[in-house]
Formats: structure tokens, C-alpha cells, sequence
């Protein structure tokens, strides 16, 4: 049975949507807030989060990294505005669709399979040189070692993975951080972001051949960066 993390302040859609989506097969935890939405990340593993994006304590892109951080399901957003400012910004945060409000239940039902589909066919397990990343488990080991990453500093390893032939330029890095962290981050904090991954996933931090700079952009991912079969 697939779980879905339902994210949702009004009461009356999330009970509606909780009726549609159990008779669907699915077992659904409902979050009313921000708040709640900490707690329950840390106590229950996903398949996928339904975030509204107006919530009384904050917002669903603050949610959406969150969970893209702890647990790094699909994430679909709903939203009652159909502004594309809005949409555009879900989506680069890293949100794999989005639904406006008033929707179909079977437009909603139909885009939840489909990003589980999608989902289901994405490699979940990389490994690049003597470092293996399982993103299902969000674990991290270098030479059969466990290695212990900060939010932040996964939240980048993942970025590097997820675009394995592209130069990542640093305000790409910056934006993301931004959205990760809350806060003002600059070209000095990312450096030291860098310098700090590096430590850690590195065979020798000051010849790195994970994360490459490409002097003048950016950076990119080094070794084969292959998808576990």
C-alpha cells in the first residue's frame, strides 16, 4: 500500500480528500500545518506528498524542501491560485506537478499514479567511485562507511546527482541553498558548503574528482556517476 503525506489546513478538503484517497487504496497521514508536518517527517516514511501551498504557519515551499530534504518523495502540489509565478516557483524548488483548486478527484488521482510511475522507473541508488548514495533511505557511505551529512550538504550531493552531465553555475547553487536554508546565503557561504562536502565524500578533499569546479561557472559531478542496477 502506497503512503501519502497529505499537507492541507482546511479541514473539510483534507477529510474529502482522505475519503477519495483511502478508497483508492492509498493510506493517507494529514498534516495541518508547518509545524505538524516536522513532527511527522521525522516519525514516518512516504511515497509521496500532496502540500498545499497557503498554510497558516508558513508555506508549502518551505514543506516541499523539507521533504525533499528528509525523505525525497514526489511532491504534488495544490494550489488555489492558478498564477504562473507561483507555479513556476513550485516546480523549481523541486515539486513534480501541481493541481489547482477546485480540482477533479479523478485529474487528482490520475496525477498522483502517474508521478509514482514516474518515480518508480528514476535509479534510487548511485554510486561514483568508492561513494554509494541510496536516495530512498537518504543514506550516504564512502568505503562501506556511513557518512553524516547536514541537510544542506545533502540537499547539494543531490543536486550533483540529479544533473550528472550539466555545469551547475553557482547562482543555480545559491538559489537552492536560499530556499533550503531560509536565510541569506552568499558566494563565501557556498564556498564553504563545498569546501565541507568535500571533506566528507572526498578520497582527498584538495584533488576532488566528485564535485569538479569549473573555474569562472560552477561546478559538475566527476566519475561515471552510474545509477546502481
Amino acid at each position: 500500500m502506497k503512503r501519502i503525506f497529505l499537507v492541507e489546513d482546511d479541514q473539510e478538503i483534507a477529510r474529502n480528500l482522505i475519503r477519495l484517497l483511502s478508497r483508492e487504496g492509498f493510506a493517507v497521514t494529514h498534516a495541518a500545518n508547518q509545524k505538524e508536518t516536522s513532527v511527522v517527517l521525522d516519525e514516518q516514511r512516504f511515497d509521496l506528498a500532496l502540500v498545499d501551498i497557503s498554510l497558516p504557519d508558513g508555506n508549502g515551499f518551505a514543506v516541499c524542501t523539507a521533504i525533499k530534504d528528509q525523505q525525497n518523495v514526489p511532491v504534488i502540489f495544490l494550489t488555489a491560485s492558478s498564477d504562473e509565478t507561483s507555479v513556476v516557483m513550485g516546480l523549481n524548488m523541486g515539486a513534480d506537478d501541481y493541481v489547482t483548486k477546485p480540482f477533479r478527484p479523478r485529474e487528482l488521482v490520475a496525477r498522483i499514479n502517474a508521478a509514482l510511475r514516474k518515480w518508480a522507473c528514476s535509479p534510487s541508488v548511485f554510486n561514483i567511485g568508492s561513494l554509494h548514495i541510496d536516495i530512498a533511505s537518504g543514506l550516504v557511505k564512502k568505503e562501506g562507511k556511513e557518512v553524516f551529512l547536514s541537510p544542506l550538504e545533502y540537499r547539494l550531493l543531490l543536486l550533483f546527482i540529479n544533473n550528472p552531465q550539466i555545469i551547475i553555475t553557482r547562482e543555480r547553487l545559491l538559489d537552492e541553498l536560499w530556499d533550503a536554508a531560509g536565510e541569506f546565503v552568499n558566494n563565501n557561504t557556498l564556498t564553504v558548503y563545498i569546501k565541507r562536502l568535500r571533506e566528507k565524500i572526498e578520497q582527498d578533499p584538495a584533488k576532488p574528482q566528485i564535485i569538479l569546479t569549473v573555474r569562472g561557472i560552477g561546478y559538475r559531478l566527476g566519475g561515471n556517476g552510474d545509477a546502481a542496477e
